[in-house]
Parts: structure tokens; C-alpha cells; sequence
């Protein structure tokens, strides 16, 4: 594949990411929609121990995730690497290098009742670090009723909420932590941001960022889409006991140490 022509970064749009902890890019990824499509549709045919789909009880459409790819699906391992993710990522986050955390599927068949509840990321994950991002890609037209919605400024709340599975139970055992806030039934006392999106736009949001999606039963298709996420300079391991998502159960790192590893390329600068 071609190089893709360079897509600016400017110091506003740093700063914005760094004030808001979300950013809209139209069109950053368009080149690379055709072969990220064709690789999703490897991995429905061949999913990874770590898939994680759900079908809903009410007999509608399921919704599948699959985790950690870019290692046996080519056009994956194209992208981070060949891609300006990781150079965007560095410069959002005003970071000097850029490190994959890990990749992950999404797709709402058309009809799912499936809703992604309200979370951050960070909780769930086995590193921390003021400097994150992830890119949240559509491969298909997306309704921003139906695309990813982020609350601006939550990155900077200094909280992290209690972490949960989708049937609503505590992901780790004995969590005290604050639960989440109804953002639905209080939706004028958020920054809820969400936009109308073409396949090969990116959302990108620091981990710690509150984040959601509605389910798909307002589109006629399927809404697939594919992320990747990054870290900076100052990523280090926490350990969550192999419970977080991905569960990285086989790192021997201890909490604190820095994020390194061959799970965890360095990218940028290449």
C-alpha cells in the first residue's frame, strides 16, 4: 500500500486533545478501509481465543469483539505499522514515541439490542500513564445516534470509575470504586460529543475519556469498526491480576515498570 499523505497535526488540535480528551478526524484513515474490512472479515472466520461476543437474550442480532490481532492478521499488522496512527497518536498526545497497546474489533450486527454502557477504558487496562489514545475507526456510514459518544473533560475528572462487565457485574472482586453517573438520565450536565461518520474517519479519545455507543437498531447495516490503542512516553504496567480486557494474563511485568515488551512495539518513531 501506498503511504498515506501526510494528515497535519496542528498545535490546536494537540491542545484540544490534551483539554477535551477526544478529537474528531475526518477522513484520517480512508485509505485503509478496504483492507481493515477484509481483515475483519478474516477474523469473523477465524476469531482469537479472546473473542468476546455477546447475544442478546431478546433474540436480536449479536454484537462481536474480537482482541489483540495485529499479530496473525496481515492487513492489522499493516496498519500499525505502516499507517499514521502512531505518528498521530505521538503528536496528540505530545508524546516523543508511540507504543501499540493492543487492537480490538467491534461489530454491531444491523438489529442488535446491544448498547455499550458508559465506561473508560483505563480501568480495565494493564497500564496507566497520563498519555493515551485510542483511534475509533467506522468501516461503514455511522449515525452519530449510533457512533461512538465520548464526554469531553472526564479525561480530567481524577476519578476511575467502577469497571464492569456487560451483564452489569463488577469486573474485579471487592472494587469500592465510585460507580459511574447516570449520563442518560442527566445528559445537559455533560459534554456528550458525537459526530455523523464515513468510513476511514477516527474518533480519538485518551483512555481515561467516558465513553459509549447506542445499540444498532436504527441503521439498516452493520456497524463494524476497528480501533487501535496507543501510549506514550510515560506508560508503566498495572498489574489487574489477568482480569482486565485484554487480560495480558502472561506478562511477568510488575506494577510500575515500564511498558515494554514484544506485545508492545514501539512505532514511533520507527
Amino acid at each position: 500500500m501506498q503511504t498515506q499523505e501526510k494528515y497535519r497535526i496542528t498545535d490546536d488540535m494537540s491542545e484540544t486533545f490534551t483539554r477535551d480528551g477526544v478529537i474528531f478526524l475526518p477522513g484520517l484513515f480512508r485509505e485503509w478501509v478496504e483492507p481493515i474490512t477484509e481483515g475483519i472479515e478474516a477474523l469473523m472466520r477465524d476469531p482469537s481465543p479472546l473473542e468476546r461476543s455477546y447475544q442478546p437474550t431478546d433474540g436480536s442480532a449479536p454484537f462481536f469483539q474480537d482482541l489483540c490481532n495485529w499479530g496473525r492478521i496481515d492487513a492489522f499488522r499493516n496498519f500499525v505499522t505502516s499507517s499514521v496512527a502512531a505518528e498521530t497518536g505521538a503528536k496528540l498526545m505530545q508524546s516523543t514515541t508511540c507504543r501499540l497497546f493492543h487492537d480490538h474489533v467491534l461489530v454491531k450486527e444491523a438489529g442488535t439490542s446491544v448498547v455499550t454502557p458508559w465506561h473508560q477504558d483505563q480501568p480495565y487496562y494493564c497500564t496507566t500513564g497520563e498519555q493515551s489514545v485510542s483511534f475509533w475507526i467506522p468501516l461503514d456510514p455511522v449515525a452519530k445516534e449510533t457512533a461512538l459518544r465520548c464526554v469531553a473533560g472526564s479525561h480530567l475528572w481524577n476519578k476511575q470509575h467502577k469497571p464492569k462487565r456487560f451483564d452489569g457485574t463488577d469486573l474485579y472482586e471487592g472494587d469500592d470504586a465510585e460507580e459511574m453517573p447516570d449520563i442518560d438520565g442527566n445528559p445537559d450536565l455533560y459534554d456528550i460529543r458525537a459526530w455523523d461518520m464515513q468510513p476511514g474517519d477516527a474518533v480519538a479519545f485518551n483512555f481515561r475519556t467516558v465513553h459509549g455507543a447506542a445499540a444498532n437498531q436504527g441503521q439498516a447495516t452493520r456497524r463494524r469498526a476497528f480501533s487501535t490503542r496507543w501510549v506514550g512516553d510515560d506508560a508503566v504496567f498495572q498489574d489487574r491480576g489477568g482480569k482486565g480486557s485484554p487480560p495480558f494474563a502472561h506478562l511477568t511485568l510488575q506494577t510500575g515498570e515500564p511498558l515494554e515488551g514484544p506485545d508492545f512495539p514501539v512505532l514511533y518513531p520507527a
